[in-house]
């Protein structure tokens, strides 16, 4: 293994190696989307219909790559997304990645989900955390976790908002997808809702539709507000209409998702709703994206389009499955050079200095070439 691992140039490479070295079950429960997986591939097609707009004779001998997120200074607008069971790709899971952001200066979110709990997280050391929060019919595990999450350092909520259901993942229906049985939810432990057990179908799409709250609505936002100081972004919102609610809903911040394509199949790639967007939320909150961002192009091209900063999924769990704290360690590493390069060779010292003009998009009015 270590002789490809010295090989890695990009991170599409560590999906590969992953996909050798985990358990089927594991890697599709990682890997697979829902349905027909059409928004699972759009969600990486729709970047390569995105075309740079590439500025020259810019002194870029110096680039400047941070910026702040919520008020809080990172390396890179590149972040890590909440995935579940992290223990099953790595035996560090969770605390590997937390290590491994904050090594990059960059922010982990927490998954409701994580095989690690917040307080283990907490405990890897210094960084700045956010945690990802599912609703559970019982109000009262919410409040604890919440609580729990508040207590051990963690910075902001990211309320996922897409899924009152688990979206069909006939991968997880073939396989019987189940939790292996020596790893727990950490953060539910002690509640008796840390297992997820086999059944005839996903096990995971059985806990949810006994644990998690179909009825979440806007008032439910309202509530997190009244029982939490933290900030509160949302998670899955894809339309302009949504994005005003949440910001009139006092939201302080709006993560565009299709939850990594494993919801709704047929619902618009990340990139292509992010401009709709944007402009609806009119910079009163910021704007993030997660779902496909692969290289550092991806990245640049949704701040150009109107994101704060990105939030990267797959990307972390393959590289953790491969070589733990040291891959993820890697992707982001890969990540932000590429990023930087692509500032460089597009004109742009700062992260401020990346515009619309920096792309082309097919959803474009024609240009019109002024005459010289």
């Amino acid at each position: 293994m270590f002789h490809k691992m010295e090989s890695v140039t990009n991170v599409m490479e560590y999906e590969t190696l992953a996909k050798e070295k985990l358990p089927k079950m594991i890697y599709d429960y990682y890997a697979s989307g829902s349905e027909d997986q059409w928004t699972l591939q759009e969600n990486r097609n729709a970047f390569s219909r995105i075309l740079f707009r590439p500025r020259i004779l810019v002194d870029v001998s110096n680039i400047d790559t941070t910026t702040s997120v919520l008020g809080f200074k990172v390396s890179m607008p590149i972040m890590v997304a909440p995935s579940a069971m992290q223990k099953m790709a790595h035996p560090e899971g969770e605390n590997a990645t937390a290590r491994a952001a904050s090594a990059a200066g960059t922010i982990m979110t927490l998954s409701s989900w994580g095989t690690s709990s917040v307080e283990e997280v907490a405990s890897t050391g210094p960084g700045f955390r956010f945690f990802q929060l599912y609703v559970y019919k019982d109000r009262n595990v919410v409040l604890q976790l919440v609580k729990r999450a508040e207590r051990a350092g963690f910075k902001a909520i990211a309320l996922t908002v897409d899924t009152p259901r688990l979206g069909r993942r006939e991968a997880d229906i073939k396989n019987r997808f189940v939790l292996p049985p020596h790893l727990r939810l950490k953060n539910f432990e002690g509640l008796d809702l840390g297992k997820i057990d086999k059944t005839d179908d996903s096990g995971l799409a059985s806990y949810v539709a006994g644990q998690v709250d179909r009825s979440l609505s806007w008032k439910d936002v309202k509530w997190l507000q009244t029982i939490t100081h933290l900030p509160i972004l949302l998670k899955g919102v894809l339309t302009a209409e949504d994005a005003r609610l949440g910001v009139e809903a006092g939201a302080a911040g709006i993560i565009v998702s299709n939850h990594g394509a494993r919801q709704l199949d047929y619902a618009p790639a990340t990139v292509m709703a992010l401009e709709e967007v944007a402009e609806a939320v009119n910079g009163r909150i910021p704007v993030f994206l997660d779902g496909g961002i692969r290289r550092g192009t991806d990245v640049f091209k949704a701040l150009a389009l109107g994101a704060s900063g990105v939030f990267i999924g797959r990307p972390v769990v393959f590289s953790l499955a491969v070589d733990g704290e040291a891959g993820v360690r890697k992707v982001l590493q890969m990540l932000r050079d590429e990023f930087e390069l692509t500032m460089a060779l597009s004109g742009c010292r700062s992260i401020k200095e990346i515009t619309r003009n920096h792309i082309t998009t097919p959803w474009d009015p024609p240009r019109i070439t002024p005459r010289l």
